[in-house]
């Protein structure tokens, strides 16, 4: 099982959106623990480890380390800007 960790800004972006979108994408991260790669992932092109879920019209920016078994989400999202580099 791997230990799922939020970044601040991810933390962050979360907490701005509603309620009831925040506990999908919510459900969706806690599911990372046990399956990293799930149906309908990708890996994030030019990324090193990075890959994406999406979660309605929100994405899921994610590193995974296989070696230290840990998931780290990097940002949320709404699809048309989270790939952009800040």
């Amino acid at each position: 099982m791997y230990q799922v960790i939020i970044s601040r800004i991810a933390e962050k972006q979360l907490a701005s959106f509603p309620k009831q979108v925040a506990n999908n994408i919510t459900a969706r991260i806690d599911a990372l623990a046990t399956n990293p790669r799930p149906h309908g992932s990708e890996k994030l092109e030019g990324g090193n480890k990075e890959y994406w879920i999406r979660s309605g019209d929100y994405r899921i920016i994610y590193r995974i380390e296989d070696a230290h078994l840990f998931v780290e989400v990097i940002r949320i999202g709404n699809r048309r800007d989270v790939y952009k580099k800040r």
